[in-house]
C-alpha cells in the first residue's frame, strides 16, 4: 500500500515523551481518504492513486466532477490529489472507493508534509530574501533598500533577481519529519516540528524519499 494522506492541519502542540523528553509537534487530522482513482502506466502513462479529503455538498460539486465520484462510488470531496507509485506491483493492492487512514503510518515512521506557506502580504528584500540593511545615521540614503542591481551596461534588470515582492502563499515541502504518535480512533498525526501552512490548511502527508532508520 502506497503511504501517503491527505489532512487538516489544526496547530501545534507539545508533548513529553517516555524519557521525560519535551518534544514540538504539529497536530494534523488525517483522512480518512477514499481512493477514487488507480492510474496505471498502461491507460494513464504513469502509476499513481488518486485520493479525496474533506467531504462536500453533491450541489457545489460540478457535474463533470459528481460524474468522476459517482464512478468510483464515493461521496465528492473538496481535494482531489495523486499519489505517484514507482512499483506497479503496489497498485495490485490498491481499490477504487477503498479509504485511506492514518494507521498506514506508525511512530518513529519518518514522512515529507506538502503544504501551502502563510501568505505575507507585499514584502521588502530585507524581509523577503535576508538581505542586510545600510547605515542608519551619519547621513545614510540607504537603509533598507535593494541595493546594486548589476551590471550597467546590460541597461537592464536581469531575470532571477531578488526584489521586493508577494511574499508566501507558495507550495512548500518540509522533508524527514518524524511521526511520533498516531491516534486512528481520531483521526490524529502526531509530527515532530513544524509543517507549512496556517490552521486549518490542507496538508499532503507521505511516505519521505529520504531514506531514513528508526531511532536515527
Amino acid at each position: 500500500m502506497p503511504k501517503g494522506i491527505l489532512g487538516k492541519k489544526l496547530g501545534m502542540t507539545q508533548i513529553f515523551t517516555e524519557t521525560g523528553v519535551l518534544l514540538p509537534v504539529t497536530v494534523i487530522e488525517a483522512g480518512p481518504c477514499p481512493v477514487v482513482q488507480v492510474k496505471t502506466e498502461a491507460t494513464d502513462g504513469y502509476n499513481a492513486i488518486q485520493i479525496g479529503f474533506d467531504e462536500k455538498p453533491e450541489r457545489r460539486t460540478t457535474k463533470p466532477l459528481r460524474g468522476h465520484f459517482a464512478k468510483a462510488g464515493v461521496k465528492p470531496r473538496r481535494v482531489l490529489r495523486e499519489l505517484r507509485v514507482q512499483d506497479a506491483a503496489a497498485l495490485d493492492e490498491v481499490n477504487v472507493g477503498q479509504e485511506i487512514t492514518v494507521d498506514i503510518f506508525e511512530a518513529g515512521d519518518y514522512v515529507d508534509v506538502t503544504g501551502i506557506s502563510k501568505g505575507k502580504g507585499f514584502a521588502g528584500v530585507i524581509k523577503r530574501w535576508n538581505f542586510h540593511r545600510g547605515p542608519m545615521s551619519h547621513g545614510s540614503m540607504y537603509h533598507r533598500r535593494v541595493g546594486s542591481l548589476g551590471d550597467t551596461g546590460a541597461a537592464r534588470v536581469f531575470k532571477g533577481r531578488k526584489l521586493p515582492g508577494r511574499m508566501g502563499g507558495e507550495q512548500v515541502t518540509i522533508q524527514g519529519l518524524q511521526v511520533v504518535r498516531v491516534d486512528p480512533e481520531r483521526n490524529l498525526l502526531l509530527v515532530r516540528g513544524s509543517v507549512p501552512g496556517p490552521k486549518g490548511g490542507v496538508v499532503f502527508v507521505r511516505e519521505t524519499v529520504k531514506s531514513k532508520k528508526k531511532g536515527a
